[in-house]
């Protein structure tokens, strides 16, 4: 069954039922599951990054131009920091990320808890639009991330961990 949410007089309305929703209560719930959906990704993340060794990190996709999962993580790390700051801020701030290019896996491992563990933060005030869009967006740039990751481990035929073998199906 399909339910269209439309915003008329302050409120949302569902129209399937005719049923007033509290905007507030919608917007809470929208936001719990932003956070569950970003927990669960950056859980998945941290699991793979566990299996990995420092080896690893600078694996490429073989003859096809790719960087490496070094800079993949990179860039994870760096968009969960400047996401919380956007989000903190309620603006973009652009981007900027502390782990440096040479970081031995052990640093990856502790930005990974360390931004996972901001997570927390996001939830414990009101959020408006912006601030929801960011999370939004902070999460399909996790997930675009999981895709990509998924073609370094096969290239360069490593193992994933469990939790990825039961979300993704690899």
């Amino acid at each position: 069954m399909w339910i269209l949410y439309s915003f008329r007089d302050n409120h949302w309305f569902l129209s399937t039922r005719n049923l007033i929703i509290d905007e507030n209560r919608l917007v809470d719930e929208i936001m719990l599951r932003i956070v569950k959906r970003l927990d669960r990704a950056f859980s998945l993340s941290a699991d793979l990054f566990d299996l990995l060794d420092e080896q690893n990190l600078d694996l490429k996709i073989g003859v096809h131009p790719s960087n490496s999962i070094r800079g993949q993580v990179w860039c994870m790390i760096g968009a969960r920091e400047s996401y919380f700051n956007a989000i903190k801020n309620a603006e973009w701030g652009g981007f900027s990320c502390s782990l440096k290019g040479s970081d031995p896996i052990e640093n990856v491992r502790e930005l990974l808890d360390t931004t996972e563990n901001e997570l927390v933060k996001i939830g414990e005030g009101k959020l408006g639009d912006t601030q929801l869009d960011f999370a939004y967006d902070l999460l399909e740039h996790e997930i675009q991330h999981h895709g990509q990751l998924i073609r370094y481990v096969y290239a360069n035929k490593l193992k994933f961990p469990k939790s990825w073998t039961k979300r993704y199906t690899v």
